[in-house]
């Protein structure tokens, strides 16, 4: 647990004492920037022998001449929806899950982001034998993290934009 808290002191039945989102009812103002991973490649979904790695984030950011900003929120889309409707309705498998590489905390901590939103999370198994690599950019360098999103839309919102 964070700044040294003992998890079962804090997570109980009703839910988490600290670290918890409620700090963000009011809302986060930042700028946001939407890295559409499977647009980018030309397929549909990021998969498990394909994870999405730091290098691959640094090219579209640099082929989009995308410019980001300290604080920014980056929101990583990897086709979650896609992947789940192709593979027994769900992305998470007991053998491992696609998502991003730990490479990405590399690019996470260079581009200085204040939010990351993602679909996918971290891509599992991986060579460093750590269950949630990419998670570590919370307690690391401070980053929130929205786990999970659903990002579809706004990806298609997007497309039909030319944004």
């Amino acid at each position: 647990m964070w700044e040294g808290k003992n998890p079962d002191e804090i997570i109980g039945f009703e839910g988490a004492s600290f670290g918890t989102v409620d700090e963000w009812k009011d809302a986060i103002l930042t700028r946001g920037i939407l890295i559409d991973v499977p647009l980018n490649r030309g397929e549909p979904y990021v998969t498990m022998n394909k994870p999405v790695h730091g290098w691959e984030l640094e090219d579209i950011v640099a082929k989009l001449n995308l410019k980001i900003q300290p604080g920014d929120a980056i929101f990583l889309y990897s086709g979650l929806e896609k992947y789940a409707a192709e593979n027994d309705g769900t992305w998470m498998k007991t053998a491992g899950r696609p998502g991003l590489h730990a490479s990405c905390l590399q690019f996470i901590k260079k581009a200085d982001i204040s939010v990351l939103g993602w679909d996918m999370m971290d891509a599992a198994p991986n060579e460093y034998d750590l269950p949630w690599s990419v998670q570590g950019a919370i307690f690391a360098y401070g980053v929130a993290l929205i786990d999970n999103a659903l990002l579809e839309p706004l990806s298609v919102a997007c497309r039909q934009e030319g944004r």
